[in-house]
């Protein structure tokens, strides 16, 4: 079976956007096994609680749960288990530093299938505070208020 060409989406990090300011999005692979890929292509993915962490000079996503897979029998895994991303080590070393100094977070922000693989947008985040979420949200409010006027008014 050829390759499919394009980015097709598997699953997004929507509350990311929610508790975190994103300042910075790369583009990393998976190290995934068989079972774990066809459970990915069947969309039963979930990265709400996920989080990566730099060890030992790799990067390491935790809590994505991949759902094990029906036909998989004994070659499933852990569904929980840390997935390796892979990253040059110039990237890995960037984003460690910022972790370190400047106290950002690596989330996960949306996994997609490119060319036929298995990538995840990898975001670097600092927190949001309770106000920062309130103004966050009363700008989206105001947003979708003014395109619904103009919408209207085009009518």
């Amino acid at each position: 079976m050829p390759h499919q060409k394009g980015i097709k989406s598997i699953a997004q990090n929507r509350k990311a956007y929610h508790d975190y300011f994103v300042e910075e999005k790369l583009e990393c692979g998976v190290a995934l096994f068989g079972t774990e890929v066809k459970s990915i292509r069947q969309g039963k993915v979930n990265l709400k609680e996920s989080w990566a962490q730099v060890r030992k000079g790799e990067i390491w996503v935790e809590g994505m749960h991949i759902s094990p897979y029906e036909q998989g029998n004994q070659f499933n895994r852990d569904p929980l288990r840390g997935k390796k991303l892979l990253l040059h080590k110039a990237e890995i070393r960037k984003l460690d530093a910022a972790v370190m100094r400047q106290g950002y977070t690596l989330i996960p922000l949306e996994l997609y299938l490119k060319e036929g693989r298995v990538k995840l947008a990898l975001g670097l985040c600092r927190g949001k505070q309770l106000h920062d979420k309130r103004d966050s949200l009363a700008r989206r409010d105001s947003d979708r208020e003014i395109q619904r006027a103009l919408r209207n008014r085009q009518k």
